[in-house]
């Protein structure tokens, strides 16, 4: 299946001189520069009634524009019937809150199982988004929410309003040692240099800004809440790490078993068993990609953080002699 889009406009007075790309992703604000760009090296762009394919022309007042396209669906991935949890829903967008285990997208090693294919399978028109819908991306073992588009124009205006840094996420995490104040780190992220499957602050990295609180304080521990500026590849797990706090349960990071003196039995059993990074996306907030509203979704900590924190808080009980509180 394919999905036939046809356009058509006039550029105005203001738009004179523009380039042709830019003037066209003015004038038609649902579709990325970067697609219609494509477009017209596919010859899908008439000008006055000419074919225009280069991005850089500039355009006239008055000029009549028409786009003429076939969007082929995207067959790379299989639609698998996987469950999802879906928050929220409407004819634009859903948000899902996602469980411990699933990959999102597929990609090295995980050819298939992932949200992605669990989109394609509950929505087949998701085929014609690209990546079917997907804006950003939560980690293996990360829990909580996520937005996927449903639509292209959706999509468009998700992807601009995360560059933008207009949606707000954030997370609940538990990290280890004592941290007595919240802070910001804004360290650029890369690619680390050795370590390809990792990444890591280094100089020549992009730009990355985590903000942090300290939520609840435990006697070698600390749960933290954390908001996104921006949205790195397991930017929160290395922020955390170079701040020499890593997460509980993320070895890839320093994240190892750290066990504490005098812990009891039970605490030494419950990080044993800890088995991913304490990590949850808690709070989502957006202004919906068509109609403008700002929506908010919340949700719960997950029942295998909840458990830990009820055993750190009764170690820090028993132990109250070892709690730093400034």
């Amino acid at each position: 299946m394919s999905q036939h889009i046809e356009l058509t406009g006039e550029f105005q007075d203001h738009q004179f001189g523009q380039r042709l790309d830019q003037a066209l992703a003015e004038l038609f604000p649902d579709y990325s520069r970067t697609r219609i760009k494509e477009w017209i090296l596919q010859d899908r762009v008439t000008l006055d009634g000419q074919v225009a394919n280069t991005p850089r022309e500039k355009v006239v007042a008055g000029q009549q524009v028409h786009v003429n396209v076939e969007l082929a669906d995207d067959t790379r991935w299989d639609a698998q019937n996987i469950e999802l949890n879906i928050v929220y829903e409407d004819e634009h967008i859903l948000v899902i809150d996602k469980p411990a285990g699933l990959v999102v997208h597929p990609g090295a090693g995980t050819p298939d199982g992932t949200v992605l294919n669990a989109l394609l399978h509950r929505y087949p028109g998701i085929a014609e988004v690209p990546r079917a819908g997907i804006v950003h991306r939560l980690d293996k073992d990360t829990t909580g929410l996520m937005v996927v588009a449903k639509t292209i124009p959706a999509q468009t205006h998700l992807v601009e309003a995360l560059q933008a840094r207009q949606i707000t996420r954030e997370y609940e995490a538990i990290a280890i040692g004592h941290m007595t104040a919240g802070g910001t780190v804004d360290a650029p992220i890369g690619r680390h240099p050795t370590q390809r499957t990792h990444m890591a602050v280094v100089p020549n990295g992009r730009p990355s800004v985590t903000h942090y609180r300290v939520h609840e304080k435990f006697r070698g521990h600390t749960r933290l809440r954390l908001r996104l500026e921006t949205g790195r590849t397991h930017q929160i797990r290395v922020h955390m790490a170079h701040i020499k706090h890593p997460l509980v349960g993320d070895p890839a990071y320093g994240g190892r078993l750290r066990l504490l003196r005098n812990a009891t039995p039970e605490l030494t059993e419950a990080l044993r068993a800890f088995h991913r990074q304490a990590l949850h996306a808690t709070m989502l907030k957006l202004a919906h990609p068509i109609t403008g509203e700002v929506m908010e979704w919340h949700s719960p900590t997950p029942q295998d953080m909840v458990a830990l924190m009820e055993v750190l808080r009764a170690d820090t009980l028993a132990n109250p002699d070892d709690l730093v509180w400034n």
